[in-house]
């Protein structure tokens, strides 16, 4: 199943944006939502994720306090939230979703069956 994003673009350090993952079918009120992203040159990484419930949410620790991940369950849409932008968010973001994900494995890429194609955010200083 392919996520389909979007939302990211040229945000200005210090600014907000919002990415936003539509996830098809049946599948995503028992999924796991998280996003990754790459930065030229590096790897891929976590950034945060949210449980299937919503009750429960896990972020890296270069973004805790300023990004926000959440759900829609009606709309079967996740959100992330990026406030205090910063340069060092540049990067392309990837939505990814699974099933039967724990708090250990939310980190890890290969716990999800179903990804986004990505999107740039570009953060100028």
């Amino acid at each position: 199943v392919q996520l389909i994003e979007s939302g990211g673009g040229l945000g200005q350090a210090g600014g907000s944006l919002r990415l936003s993952c539509v996830v098809p079918g049946g599948i995503f009120r028992t999924s796991t939502v998280a996003w990754f992203r790459r930065a030229p040159g590096m790897e891929r990484e976590f950034v945060a994720g949210i449980s299937w419930r919503g009750g429960y949410t896990l972020y890296a620790d270069s973004v805790k306090g300023r990004f926000t991940a959440s759900r829609d369950n009606a709309n079967n849409t996740g959100y992330l939230q990026m406030d205090g932008l910063k340069p060092e968010d540049t990067a392309i973001y990837y939505c990814a979703a699974g099933s039967s994900i724990t708090q250990v494995t939310m980190r890890i890429a290969k716990s999800y069956g179903h990804w986004g194609q990505g999107t740039q955010v570009t953060v100028s200083s």
